[in-house]
């Protein structure tokens, strides 16, 4: 069923807290990034949707899904958005880049890879509020769960932007003076990973002294010196205490993809940290292809 349409002009302000619900996906998280209360953000889309006379979302128990003429004013008001930050930047008001970005990737890789290099981009943008958020899930960019991804895979399915990071390639590691007849392996619940599906095909017939389900663990019983573990190379070096071992066969070779929502890829803030990340693990694989295999 359609608004009523209320006569009157159209508030810009209004239109400003429009793309920016549009862009989080929930009334919180817009609240959040223009630093007002979400009933603020709630009565201004009510007020848009009536000066419009349209619905231009759906409300939903996972959050505010654009309808299609929600996504038809959305391409119209996001231009009109960055126009205006455009104004702002040359007349020198807008001094930097500013509001939330939430980037979401595996634990080892936010707080052992992202984190330490993401340094540098607040520098850079003090004003970006940078969300970093480990979950074993892949966190929904359609759903707005998050805004950026950096994922060991690339997604197969949804209207999502992609692009390719690095291979991340892996190494067999173990202490300097520890027991290295048998192997450090993964538990269960990991068999669908290509690097249990390595150890499964070239280490069959070993003897696995311990079994973990995180990198973490998988580390400290190397470093023990309980046996033989396949680690990423960049996560073996940046930790240390442990000597690399000439492996059975080639070891695998993990991609990591980053991915982000098409409505967000343009965005100055979100464009920031994506060019951040992008950065971060082209240093490391230069840093990784001068050591050599």
């Amino acid at each position: 069923m359609g608004v009523q349409k209320r006569s009157g002009p159209l508030d810009w302000e209004d239109l400003r807290v429009f793309v920016a619900l549009a862009r989080a996906g929930s009334l919180s998280a817009a609240a959040r990034e223009l630093k007002v209360s979400h009933a603020t953000v709630g009565r201004r889309i009510a007020a848009l949707e009536e000066t419009l006379g349209r619905t231009l979302f759906d409300r939903r128990a996972d959050g505010y899904v654009l309808t299609a003429e929600g996504a038809g004013v959305l391409e119209l008001a996001a231009e009109m958005d960055e126009r205006a930050h455009g104004i702002l930047r040359r007349s020198g008001q807008e001094t930097g880049l500013t509001g939330s970005v939430r980037l979401t990737a595996t634990e080892v890789l936010a707080e052992r890879f992202l984190i330490p290099r993401l340094a540098a981009l607040h520098r850079r943008h003090p004003g970006i509020e940078l969300e970093v958020v480990s979950d074993p899930r892949s966190l929904s960019l359609a759903k707005r769960e998050a805004d950026v991804a950096v994922r060991l895979a690339r997604p197969q399915a949804g209207e999502l932007v992609t692009r390719r990071l690095a291979g991340l390639a892996y190494g067999v590691y173990a202490a300097p003076e520890g027991d290295r007849s048998g192997w450090i392996g993964l538990d269960d619940s990991l068999a669908h990973l290509p690097e249990a599906q390595w150890l499964a095909r070239h280490a069959a017939g070993a003897r696995f002294v311990l079994r973990a389900n995180t990198l973490m663990g998988q580390l400290a019983a190397a470093r023990a010196g309980f046996g033989k573990a396949l680690l990423p190379r960049w996560f073996a070096d940046e930790e240390g205490g442990l000597v690399a071992l000439p492996p059975p066969a080639p070891p695998p070779v993990r991609e990591a993809w980053l991915v982000v929502h098409p409505d967000l890829k343009d965005v100055p803030r979100v464009r920031a940290v994506i060019d951040a990340v992008v950065a971060a693990f082209e240093e490391e694989r230069e840093r990784l292809e001068s050591r050599g295999p």
